[in-house]
């Protein structure tokens, strides 16, 4: 299971790492379908959010974001040895996911490494089954995972350290993401499950 209990204040921080992409604020309006279920907005708009993206999956295998998010789909990065922040994120992440199926959604649990010099297809895997049992775990090229951490507009990076020891800053924005409509919304990690439950729900019922 996933390492819980090492608390890192270097990480710990990561919460704060690349807001300022992003603002709170009421629903809009317009020509956005999801006008009523927004709670937050992205600067420049939620199409400059998301897109395509080529990584590799738990069986070694390469695949492309149309593989991938099949489903509506709720999107993390992070890393596996991450200390604190990850493992704790997508639990939360992955209780929201059986809330959901539970009211009868079926969503997704994404895991995108950004830490590809250790995480390696069969790390991303075991990480991801550990938590929940239909989480994809995603992995690639450093190439790779920093166009699909780009198109996200996530933040990462490395501290110092050697090979096999040392921590990754990261972003830590989970974005729901639906097979035709793409990017939608982001949870910040300060919500509770339930909370990221009753948003999604909006925009899975908005989206049929």
């Amino acid at each position: 299971m996933v390492r819980l209990a090492a608390i890192s204040a270097g990480v710990a921080l990561v919460a704060l790492i690349g807001g300022v992409w992003y603002v709170s604020m009421p629903s809009g309006g317009g020509d956005d379908k999801y006008a009523s279920c927004r709670s937050t907005a992205v600067a420049g708009g939620s199409d400059t959010i998301g897109g395509p993206f080529t990584l590799v999956n738990s069986q070694g295998e390469t695949v492309t974001d149309e593989d991938v998010i099949t489903k509506p789909s709720l999107i993390y990065f992070g890393y596996t040895f991450c200390p604190d922040v990850c493992p704790l994120d997508t639990v939360r992440n992955a209780e929201a996911v059986d809330l959901l199926a539970e009211q009868g959604y079926e969503v997704t649990p994404v895991f995108i490494s950004i830490d590809p010099n250790r995480d390696t297809p069969e790390a991303v895997g075991d990480f991801a089954a550990n938590l929940h049992e239909n989480m994809i775990g995603l992995t690639g090229s450093e190439e790779q995972v920093q166009a699909a951490s780009q198109a996200y507009r996530t933040y990462y990076r490395r501290q110092p350290g050697d090979n096999e020891y040392y921590l990754v800053d990261h972003s830590t924005f989970s974005y729901l993401v639906m097979p035709e409509d793409g990017f939608v919304e982001f949870f910040r990690r300060d919500l509770t499950p339930q909370q990221v439950a009753e948003r999604a729900a909006c925009f899975l019922d908005v989206a049929g």
